[in-house]
């Protein structure tokens, strides 16, 4: 038996479950599991020197940025770097026509040009505790799971509460490797967050979303803010007294440059990740669901092509909504691809097999793996059924969701006046980019997806009844429905009361779009939860073993708190013949360069600096200006904004984006394939410098830049 666990430990090892360099670790056991091998790699720094609790550390220059990116302190008051699409809606909300800060940048010039965020925070991370026994001992065992669930949050509330109390901190606890381990994050937010500056959008979003996953990429992706405190140094909210936060550590800024095989770091507060699905589920993932919603998207779009093709101002109207449909169409053909390429099922089966027969004879993993393969079984249709709702009624048929918002109203005795100010809003935000018929021949064809790919027990009744006239069945509703028409339902929610229901409740949109939600609400989400539920609970028991047979090595799933990924800066071969240099420079700005583009175009005071190799201080040593660059650091959504660190703890990049090869890495990490894009700091304060003419920033800042000796002894 000690050999078959040998074995096993040895094969999860070597399959890629362990691969040294992937995961997104924890940092307060950084010196325990990590150091030693990151020190191997490079680092020249100590554990305690990244995260420590007493005293400062990098840890207390990172920011949790809205609590949907990550950001990080780069002078000794208060100014933040993260990227410009983490400040995007910022930036917007302070542009109008007149002051257009999107197309033309902003760039405050003391700190009463600063614009206030209202609702937008910056949190720090003060120290990290493992809670799980004061989590899980009080709990039993023969619970059931509402029972199980009440007695764990009642756990967290007062763990949280006598961690909190009688200061201004606040405590986030969460479960980890399923439910396994509890930790909990004491945290400070800020509520005092200032825009301060931020490139055009055709620096900031160069390439847009035709470049979007890709690589080469050659975008300026930052924008810079300020966090404000009280006099004390405290938490405030936003007022004209409040003076610039002095952090406890920022980090300087390397002028030196990197080179392949250099170590980073990157730190941040990745979202959401999947690396300990079994083989049933990454199968389900790449031959079923992500082909089914591959198709839905790439049927949207053609129909979007249509209608943006023959008319401008539907151009206009749906540029947003394509890129968003887009985006994650590319990433999960990305997925998929990379998913073939790391052999991934076969890869997790080999494991699985081993585990078996290591763990045979013991009742408590006798048959986890019949009973996985059986779960998924189960859950397939559901899981179709749900991916179905959610990609068509729910998001692509927009008067479908614009009946939706309506169900509440509906319901109402007496509506409130907030909730038909909410309406109306909806209404007007609905209008402002909605064409009649793009959106109906979105369903016509949609519809007919859903008519014919689902099983028959989740397709509306009226969806069924006229199947072979589903064209003018849609197109009678449209013409039929107060849903479509904007002077209609405006005028009628302009006098609704509660008496003018029935005329909402025979309208055929709201009837089609209630028989929707009544089969989500009825038969799809109960059995879908139950059944997740069930696949969670027996993870839960699976990486609990995985982690006996091979202690310390796995790393927790992301979950949007803090974690430490490192890696190297390193070039990548996608496929034969094809093999991508590890950095970008200005001149492929220029090549991509393409006058009046949405993607493409560009200032025209940022083609004279290149065209004149005006670069300053920011060149590299060979006289070109750096752009982006790629490394081997295990990323994911919420990364964006990311400080990308080097083995000395300073600045060299901001994490924004994934190479497309590597989408994948969410399920399951290739060193040789997957790579974080980065925004190379000598680029941002090129812009922030030479075209933006910002100097006064710069000087806020702690520059790092060696000289030829000092670089040679390196």
């Amino acid at each position: 038996m000690n050999r078959i666990i040998a074995v096993i430990a040895f094969t999860l090892i070597s399959f890629g479950t362990l691969t040294a360099k992937e995961g997104m670790w924890l940092p307060q056991l950084l010196k325990s599991l990590n150091e030693s091998e990151m020190k191997s790699m490079g680092l020249k720094l100590s554990a305690e020197d990244i995260y420590s609790v007493n005293n400062s550390s990098l840890k207390d220059a990172v920011i949790s940025f809205g609590g949907f990116c990550t950001g990080e302190m780069i002078s000794d008051q208060g100014l933040i770097l993260t990227n410009h699409h983490c400040g995007y809606g910022r930036i917007q909300s302070h542009s109008s026509v007149e002051n257009d800060y999107l197309t033309n940048g902003y760039w405050a010039n003391n700190h009463s040009e600063e614009f206030k965020n209202p609702g937008l925070t910056a949190t720090f991370i003060i120290r990290i505790e493992d809670v799980t026994d004061e989590i899980l001992n009080s709990i039993s065992a023969d619970l059931t799971k509402e029972e199980r669930e009440k007695a764990i949050k009642k756990a967290i509330d007062s763990t949280a509460k006598l961690a909190t109390e009688g200061t201004h901190y606040d405590a986030v606890i969460k479960p980890f490797y399923y439910g396994n381990e509890y930790y909990m994050f004491i945290t400070e937010t800020f509520k005092d967050v200032r825009l301060v500056g931020a490139p055009p959008s055709s620096i900031g979003k160069f390439g847009g979303d035709t470049d979007n996953w890709m690589w080469p990429r050659h975008t300026g992706d930052f924008s810079l803010f300020r966090i404000y405190a009280d006099k004390d140094n405290k938490p405030a909210e936003y007022s004209e007294d409040n003076v610039p936060f002095k952090p406890r550590h920022h980090f300087p800024i390397s002028l030196n440059g990197i080179k392949k095989g250099d170590f980073t770091m990157v730190y941040g507060f990745p979202g959401r990740t999947q690396e300990y699905l079994t083989s049933y589920a990454i199968q389900q993932i790449k031959e079923v669901i992500n082909p089914r919603r591959i198709d839905i998207r790439e049927k949207a779009l053609e129909v979007m092509d249509k209608h943006m093709d023959a008319s401008d101002e539907v151009r206009i109207k749906y540029a947003s909504k394509y890129a968003s449909i887009a985006n994650y169409w590319k990433k999960w053909l990305g997925e998929n691809r990379g998913l073939e390429k790391a052999n991934a099922i076969s890869m997790k089966k080999e494991q699985e097999d081993l585990f078996v027969k290591a763990t045979a004879g013991k009742p408590k993993y006798d048959n986890l793996m019949n009973e996985f393969e059986k779960r998924y079984t189960a859950i397939e249709d559901y899981e179709q059924a749900r991916s179905y709702f959610i990609e068509i009624p729910y998001r692509k048929v927009e008067a479908i969701g614009l009946a939706s918002a309506f169900r509440d109203l509906v319901k109402s005795e007496e509506p409130t006046e907030e909730q038909l100010e909410k309406l109306k809003k909806r209404i007007e935000t609905h209008f402002k980019d909605y064409d009649y018929a793009t959106d109906m021949e979105l369903a016509q064809v949609l519809f007919k997806k859903y008519q014919t790919e689902l099983p028959e027990q989740f397709v509306p009744k009226s969806l069924k009844s006229n199947q072979s006239k589903l064209d003018s069945y849609v197109k009678e509703m449209h013409d039929e429905s107060i849903f479509t028409k904007r002077k209609d339902i405006e005028e009628f929610i302009a006098d609704y009361s509660a008496k003018d229901a029935k005329k909402i409740e025979k309208d055929p949109i709201f009837q089609l779009t209630l028989a929707f939600w009544d089969i989500y609400d009825n038969q799809i989400r109960p059995e879908y939860g139950r059944l997740s539920d069930e696949i969670d609970s027996l993870s839960k028991i699976y990486v609990a073993a995985l982690r006996e047979f091979v202690p310390g090595r796995y790393y927790p799933d992301a979950n949007s708190t803090l974690r430490l990924a490192y890696g190297k800066v390193d070039n990548y071969e996608p496929r034969d013949a094809v093999n991508y240099e590890f950095f970008t420079t200005t001149e492929g700005i220029i090549e991509k360069y393409d006058p009046g583009s949405d993607d493409f175009d560009l200032p025209d005071n940022l083609i004279q600096l290149i065209e004149n190799e005006d670069y300053g201080q920011y060149a590299d040593e060979n006289g070109h200006m750096p752009v982006c660059f790629t490394a081997s650091n295990h990323t994911t959504g919420g990364n964006s904004g990311s400080p990308v660190i080097n083995a000395n703890g300073e600045l060299i990049g901001l994490n924004f984006d994934r190479n497309w090869e590597g989408t994948m890495s969410d399920i399951t990490y290739d060193i040789n394939q997957c790579r974080n894009i980065s925004v190379d700091v000598r680029y941002v304060l090129f812009i922030v410098d030479k075209f933006a003419g910002a100097t006064h920033l710069i000087e806020e800042m702690t520059l790092v830049k060696n000289t030829a000796e000092e670089k040679k002894g390196e």
